[in-house]
């Protein structure tokens, strides 16, 4: 999971300031030293490690918080309040044009996922009451057309296509036109990609922004790739100018030094964050919110609006007046596990209540509940009603039958 490392070692040095009545210069150095180390090691920039460092340091010394009556808990927030401010201060949202359609321009190397970003934004904006369109700009990339329809088919989203033209500000053209008599509000190009940054990709690139003048030209950016992000999104911002980062793959094995770094590098804001393969898994980039989890502090925000996107508000009350009257069974269980599903990963859940981070030794197996939704499943309603009939035999049965839904899912 991204961050992690660099989370539990700056949770470990937050921990020992936390208790301490008294600090001093010297601790504030020997803690300052090892958040340094923690922060090479996650791949972020050394000048922009040194400038976080120092802007810690002179805050801590200039405010006489070593002096103050808990000198750990403000030497933590001077800490967090730096944190959010290396990550982009504010939220930066998608600037909508009066005159619709807004076009959001996407952009980036081959492999780092604009094409499945271009689903999961669409999903997002049209969460916010948006009518995107999806157009598919990639002609060079081996069946990028048809990935595209592919996920505009899963989210039931349009996409517009011309496989017989090469011609992309041509399409793109195309694609302003049907938007408009379609009154789709959004237009979202999925542009091709190279595998590193030649004349001839930005060539393109500018063409487009040329004639299309797109509202949002969005960098999609591999966050495993480490320092190699950020030199990205300053050559493109540098050679196209773009407006924002989307970062992918902040799920997998890597050590967050991208998304640490590119606000500062680039000046250009990180506007959103994949967290998965799920067409639902993007989220708005909090930077306050990616601070608190960092360090440990949880992001009861982000549950909260999960949950208020997820959970069905007839289905809550119901189930709130059987818990009243205690008439809970299995049926409400897989039901209520179903909502908690969408949410996301249970473990990556977990993660977002303030101090879970901290219980090294808790282990969440998320297909642990696709086993239990498989043995729910294989009851039938009278044993769902009430298990107090399950014997020997019924079990078997039930066993069996699990087996053979968890393996087919």
């Amino acid at each position: 999971m991204a961050f992690e490392g660099l989370s539990l070692k700056l949770q470990d040095i937050t921990k020992k300031l936390r208790g301490k009545a008294r600090i001093t210069e010297s601790d504030l150095k020997d803690m300052l030293r090892e958040v340094k180390l923690a922060l090479l090691e996650a791949d972020v920039n050394y000048v922009i490690v040194k400038e976080f460092i120092n802007s810690i340091q002179e805050k801590a010394l200039g405010q006489n918080v070593l002096k103050s009556l808990t000198p750990g808990q403000q030497v933590i927030k001077i800490v967090k309040d730096e944190l959010v401010e290396l990550l982009g201060g504010t939220e930066s949202k998608i600037n909508f044009t009066p005159n619709p359609p807004t076009v959001i321009m996407l952009v980036g190397l081959q492999g780092s996922g604009k094409t499945t970003t271009a689903g999961k934004l669409a999903n997002i904006l049209r969460k916010q009451g948006k009518k995107p369109l999806l157009v598919a700009c990639d002609v060079y990339r081996p069946a990028a057309i048809k990935q595209l329809q592919v996920v505009g088919s899963q989210l039931n989203i349009p996409v517009f296509s011309n496989e017989q033209s090469k011609d992309v500000v041509h399409i793109a053209k195309q694609a302003m036109s049907v938007a408009l008599s379609k009154l789709n509000d959004v237009v979202i190009l999925d542009t091709a990609g190279r595998l590193h940054i030649d004349e001839e990709l930005m060539l393109e690139l500018k063409n487009i922004k040329q004639n299309i003048k797109p509202h949002e030209i969005l960098l999609v950016v591999d966050s495993m790739t480490g320092q190699d992000a950020v030199n990205v999104a300053n050559s493109f911002n540098e050679q196209l100018g773009i407006d924002g980062v989307v970062l992918t793959k902040l799920d997998g094995d890597t050590r967050g030094g991208a998304a640490l770094s590119v606000k500062k590098v680039t000046g250009r804001p990180i506007k959103f964050a994949a967290t998965g393969e799920k067409l639902s898994d993007i989220e708005v980039f909090h930077p306050d919110r990616m601070a608190q989890r960092i360090l440990g502090m949880g992001d009861v925000l982000s549950i909260i609006e999960k949950a208020e996107e997820s959970f069905d508000l007839e289905e809550a009350e119901k189930l709130e007046k059987q818990f009243k009257k205690k008439e809970l069974d299995l049926d409400d269980y897989l039901a209520q596990l179903r909502q908690m599903k969408k949410m996301g990963s249970f473990s990556s859940l977990l993660k977002m209540i303030p101090g879970m981070n901290q219980l090294k030794d808790v282990k969440i197996d998320d297909k642990e509940f696709v086993r239990i939704e498989a043995m729910i499943c294989s009851m039938t309603k009278e044993e769902r009603k009430n298990p107090r009939i399950l014997n020997g035999n019924r079990r078997a049965r039930i066993a069996k039958r699990k087996w053979h839904i968890s393996t087919r899912n």
